[in-house]
């Protein structure tokens, strides 16, 4: 049930993107990085319905987490790119060429040899003070050097690095979700009182900051890998020491497991660095239309990837 509701979740992800950039896709030039475009996207209800594919994708998300660990869940809510590709084929009858396939293959494998071989337990220990106070100080700390590092070097590396700070704080929360979950079955007169919701608004608020400060700071294509690869990984990382999340790790688990890791950092690599992935995830308007394709242009050129 978990992985079900966890691949919804990215397809419903997935979904907000296509939406989002079909919102703003028109908008006049001179409006990048302005309020005038969150006018003029506010003004549009595909937009809107982006923001409720959010929502809903939100909301599956935390039903996986009560349902499953969270070293399991993340990293399948982040295969969103493997359904961005599926969307833009299939119904925008855009190309897809070799590395469309390879990063869909590659990740979608490696992710499934890693959930089978892993076998994801256990993860139903709540966390106690300690554990929170030791978890916020390193997550913020290490999204904070990120973060600095970001207003140094290439614009590439300006991007991957705002990106990466945004994804450590999505990873935390995402743990603050399944502690929701936890509280909410308790009932909900647990949760105002605590101090989890407030927390898991701070974090989400300023990773989504953070993740549109990559965006403008530099390539998508970097923002997105460094975003989707981060993310799973402090999640599992979380999810072992907060939840008590079980891997099987004896024999030869572990190097199996570093193996799939690394093919699905190669595919979501692969799939951050396509042009069609980078045109459907830039909302700020720049770059061809994204429009479906007539049957007889499937084959026309894919769109640009932004500068």
């Amino acid at each position: 049930m978990a992985y079900l509701l966890a691949v919804l979740a990215a397809f419903a992800n997935a979904l907000s993107a296509i939406f989002q950039r079909i919102g703003v896709q028109n908008a006049p030039s001179d409006t990048v990085m302005s309020m005038r475009l969150i006018r003029y996207a506010f003004s549009h209800l595909i937009w809107f319905a982006g923001l409720g594919m959010i929502a809903v994708g939100f909301l599956l998300q935390a039903f996986a987490l009560n349902f499953g660990q969270l070293s399991a869940v993340q990293p399948i809510v982040t295969a969103e790119l493997l359904f961005l590709v599926l969307i833009l084929g299939v119904w925008f009858r855009y190309h897809l060429g070799w590395r469309e396939w390879g990063g869909s293959v590659a990740a979608a494998g490696g992710l499934a040899t890693f959930l089978v071989v892993a076998a994801p337990g256990g993860g139903d220990v709540v966390p106690s003070e300690h554990t929170w106070i030791v978890t916020f100080s390193v997550v913020c700390g290490v999204s904070a050097a990120c973060a600095s590092l970001g207003f140094v070097g290439p614009r590439w590396f300006r991007a991957a690095m705002f990106g990466a700070s945004g994804a450590v704080l999505f990873a935390l929360s995402a743990a603050l979700t399944k502690q929701l979950t936890n509280l909410i079955s308790l009932g909900w007169s647990h949760v105002f009182t605590s101090w989890d919701p407030y927390a898991l608004l701070a974090t989400g608020v300023v990773g989504l900051f953070l993740i549109q400060s990559s965006f403008h700071a530099g390539p998508i294509t970097a923002s997105q890998a460094s975003l989707t690869i981060v993310d799973p990984m402090v999640s599992v990382a979380l999810g072992i020491y907060l939840f008590h999340d079980r891997l099987h790790t004896s024999g030869w688990h572990l190097p199996v497991e570093f193996v799939a890791i690394a093919v699905v950092v190669l595919g979501v690599i692969l799939l951050s660095t396509s042009p069609l992935v980078a045109g459907a995830k830039d909302e700020s308007g720049k770059g061809d239309k994204l429009v479906r394709q007539s049957q007889t242009s499937s084959s026309a050129d894919p769109l640009e990837s932004p500068a």
